[in-house]
Parts: C-alpha cells; structure tokens; sequence
C-alpha cells in the first residue's frame, strides 16, 4: 500500500469523527487522562499526559506521584540495527535499580523566579541564557539573576504552546557570536516557527544592559498554521557546523491546512511541518541534505514524520542524533533519527486519538523506522541530553529526558547499537522543561512554572 493511499483511508476514516472531535475541542475535553484506571483517588485526579493539548501544556499537576509510566523500548527498525529484546520500565515512582543506586547524588536548586523557563545555553565566558516561553531572554552571571531581560528580540507570539524557545549559540562563539533563537511568530489565525541570530553584546555598564543586535530571521516554516500548538522548535549542532532544527506537526484534529488534518504534512516532503530540517548557520541549505536534488521535496528536509520533537540532542561519541517526542494519548517516542528516514508518524503510531479510537492501525511498517522508547500512558518528554562529563563517569554516554507530566528525568544506559538496557527514574516533582549538562560536568534542570527553578544535579 502506497502513502498516499494510507493517507486518503486515515482522512475517510477520520471525517465522521472530526464533529465529535470539535465539540470535544471546544469544552477542553480532549485534555483526557492516559493513568490506567486505579482505586487510589489521585490517580482520578491525574490530567493528561500529553503537553501537546493548549490544556495540558500550561497546567500544573499536583497528582503525578501517582502517575503510572509505563515505558516499551520497541524493537528498532532491521534494516538498521540488530533487534533488541523489549524494555519494560516500572512505575515513575519506583525505586532506581542496584546500578543507579551506586551512584550517589543530590539536587541544588540554584534559581526559583524564572518565568515558564524553556531552554539554556552557556557563553564561553560561564555566562547562562535562559528563555522565558512568554518572551524574555534572561541573563544568569555567577548564579545570580539580572533582574533586566536582554534587548533586540523580535515580536513573539505567546499563546498556547508558542512564545520564546530554544536557545543555542555558534560552535565558534569566540569569533563568532552569534545568538539563535528560535520563537513562535504571527498571531491566533496564522503563525509559524521562526529562527533568527543575532550578534551578542553584553551590557556596557550602569543603564546599557545585554543585547542581541541586528538579529535575522534566518528560517521559518513554510506554511502558517491556524492555532498555537506543535512548535516543535529544538536545536542541535552537528560537526559540520550545520544546525538541526525540530518543527511540530501542526496541531491536533480538528486543526486542518489547506482542507486535510494538519497532521498528515508530517508525510509531506514540500512541508517543513513535522520534519527535522538542516540549516547552514546562516540560514542557508546545505548542499549535501538528504532531499535537496528531490523534485517536489523542500531542500531543507533531513528527515521526516514526526509528531511535535520537544528533545534533541547530538552524540559525539557515537555520531547519532537523539530525539524525544510527544504521542497524542500515549505513544511518546525516543528516535534514534538518521537522514532521509521516515518515522511514520501518523500512519505508524502507538497513540490514540483524544476523542477515543486508534489513530493508525499500525505499529510499523516496511520502510519506516521504528522507535527505541515508546511510553504509554504518555510522559510528555521535553528536553535531552546525552551525558559526556566526568562528574558522573558511571552515566557516560546515558541518555536524560525530562518529562513534563512525570515530573522527572529519566536516564536510559544504552548499548553499543543504541537499544536501552537500563532505566532509573530521577523525581523532581515539578514538570521538567529542559536538561542540559553544563561546562562543569553537571547536569542542569529547567521547570515549567510560573515560579520555574534552575536545578543542578551534583555528586554528592
């Protein structure tokens, strides 16, 4: 069977769905709850999952201790890789195995009043800069805040799942300062991603804070999009200097483009929606990118079906390109994501609809790449690193993916082909942003709230 044919059958089954759909949208319903049924009375209390729902993305749990996550890491494509046995995690709450426990740690909580803190990055110099998802740049010198937000950003969209994102700056930043950014743009009917750089110039002294100046727009998705929700938007650099670039899908049904469920561009190669796109770091395309001499595909695809990548990240050691990213009902992924590859997403999936009801009947198909870590019910992961510090020499090479409604970090030790032969679940008790180790060999922590905290992870 064709794509295109899938594509037309999950579009005939999905329009007597789509009045059932609408009026669930319209009273927040679609916000359901993926804890598998339990008599304890907070698990009753558990929302959704997914932080891909307007709903979901700005609420606050306060029952997720309860929550059950139940992670699969599912058998990676053959054509690639050797199978691996299934994984099977216990609960978040469950106590770290023997090996984790060996490994002795503790959490500083470094800052306390930042604003929905989305991503960090460091400056050679040990200077941090955070973004504020409602549009502010902030500045941390020697753990202490600068209560002045940095000067010369753009306008940004904030609603919803938009507003000011991640963060990066050149892998050459000595020579060349160059700040990017990438943010939400347009307004409630149409917007898109955007990535623009700017050059860095710290503040001057009393009243002449920090600026970027004369930032450009430098990418942006092809297509404006009629509601706020799957910026997708995550950075990673590769070695060559060119820069990955994570786009959502869209949004949820019933969010429609050019009169089919916004979704299914995920499987369209002119699309940047629900691609991860490669980038020159002037904006420019790469001459070598997987699509680039393809007629009818944009130049900038890498690769391509993915729902709404809210984790990116680059392994030196191994030269693979990790990404965590967000299921509707259950059916978060981690990819191990390779070029001109396609990872199925929506005609291959293990999420549900909101509404009830599968959104594919397939788990895999012949020429689509299976995902290494599936969790169902939904973790809703956002941020991801890959560990190469010597603070913790027993969690070289590990991957650290928060979650937003586990409200933890989960640490995946890999083998030498990339499937999961260990698991340990790090509580943290707020809805973790983003993860990131810093230049001293430790781990950093963003979380998502009005009150968001930078926490540090340390040996102790």
């Amino acid at each position: 069977m064709n794509v295109h044919r899938m594509i037309t059958q999950m579009i005939t089954r999905t329009v007597a769905s789509l009045a059932v759909v609408s009026a669930l949208w319209g009273t927040g319903a679609c916000a359901q709850t993926n804890a598998p049924a339990s008599s304890s009375s907070s698990a009753s209390n558990t929302p959704t999952a997914d932080s891909n729902t307007p709903e979901a993305e700005t609420a606050t749990s306060n029952s997720a201790a309860s929550e059950t996550s139940e992670t699969v890491a599912a058998a990676p494509n053959p054509e690639s890789v050797t199978p691996a046995e299934p994984f099977l995690s216990g609960t978040s709450t469950a106590a770290p195995t023997t090996q984790a426990a060996a490994i002795p740690f503790q959490q500083q909580t470094l800052l306390t009043d930042l604003e929905h803190p989305w991503s960090m990055a460091w400056l050679p110099d040990g200077t941090l800069l955070i973004t504020e998802r409602p549009g502010e740049l902030r500045v941390v010198r020697e753990g202490v805040l600068d209560p002045t937000p940095v000067a010369g950003l753009p306008e940004i969209f904030v609603q919803g799942q938009g507003g000011l994102l991640d963060i990066t700056v050149h892998p050459e930043f000595e020579t060349q300062p160059w700040v990017y950014l990438s943010y939400s743009s347009g307004n409630g009917r149409a917007n898109h991603t955007r990535v623009i750089r700017g050059r860095w110039q710290p503040g001057q002294g009393a009243g002449e804070g920090d600026r970027l100046l004369n930032p450009e727009v430098i990418f942006e998705v092809s297509q404006l999009k009629p509601d706020a929700q799957h910026f997708g938007s995550r950075f990673a650099w590769l070695p060559d200097q060119t820069l990955l670039i994570a786009i959502g899908d869209g949004g949820n049904p019933p969010v429609r483009l050019d009169g089919d469920l916004i979704r299914l561009q995920a499987q369209n190669l002119d699309s940047h929606l629900g691609k991860v796109v490669r980038i020159n770091d002037d904006g420019s395309i790469p001459a070598d990118n997987p699509f680039v001499n393809d007629a009818g595909a944009d130049p900038a695809v890498w690769s391509y079906g993915h729902r709404n990548i809210q984790g990116l990240a680059y392994d030196p050691e191994s030269d693979r390109v990790w990404v965590s990213e967000h299921g509707a009902r259950g059916g978060d992924e981690i990819n191990l994501v390779e070029p001109r590859q396609n990872y199925g997403w929506p005609l291959v999936t293990h999420s549900q609809e909101y509404f009830g009801g599968e959104i594919s009947p397939h788990r895999s198909l012949p020429g689509m790449v299976d995902p290494r870590v599936v969790w169902t019910p939904a973790v809703a992961p956002s941020g991801l690193a890959i560990y190469q510090g010597d603070q913790f020499p027993a969690w070289q090479g590990h991957l650290f993916a928060g979650g937003l409604v586990s409200r933890d970090i989960q640490r995946f030790e890999l083998d030498a082909a990339g499937n999961v032969v260990d698991q340990q679940f790090i509580p943290i008790g707020q809805r973790v942003r983003d993860i990131r180790q810093g230049p001293d060999g430790l781990l950093y922590v963003l979380t998502d709230e009005n009150r968001g905290q930078l926490i540090r992870l340390e040996p102790q």
